[in-house]
């Protein structure tokens, strides 16, 4: 397989807060690239369980600037990676209205998390210097 995903968290965010940046870009990632979801599984005593993602998500940490210059770089240099990204507004935000509306006027945006899809080769030059976040 050549595709690789990865998110980065925010090193400084709490841990809940973390649990979830990562679960939004999860679920965010899952309804965004097709067939990264396997097929429901049955278990031994005939029950199903829905499906998961199909390969490994390293969970990677940087500081808020290094996650803003790594969105930046893939605006510029990596469009063809899907790209998820989440900010502190977004987190803030008690509704979907809400954040549609707070975004329409924001130009200067705090990236706490990202997930990164796609060419394994470009996403570990843009991310292999990264930590995992413990």
């Amino acid at each position: 397989m050549n595709e690789k995903c990865v998110m980065i968290i925010d090193e400084a965010l709490p841990s809940g807060e973390a649990a979830n940046t990562a679960a939004v870009l999860g679920i965010t990632l899952g309804g965004k690239v097709p067939g990264v979801i396997g097929a429901e599984v049955g278990d031994g005593a005939g029950n199903s369980h829905a499906g998961v993602i199909r390969i490994p998500v390293p969970i990677l940490k940087a500081s808020r600037d290094e996650i803003g210059k790594l969105r930046l770089r893939l605006y510029k240099e990596f469009a063809d990676l899907t790209a998820i990204d989440f900010t502190d507004l977004a987190q803030s935000c008690r509704s979907y209205d809400e954040f549609i509306d707070k975004m329409s006027y924001t130009s200067e945006l705090s990236y706490i998390g990202l997930a990164l899809y796609g060419d394994k080769q470009k996403i570990s030059k843009l991310t292999g210097n990264l930590p995992l976040l413990r």
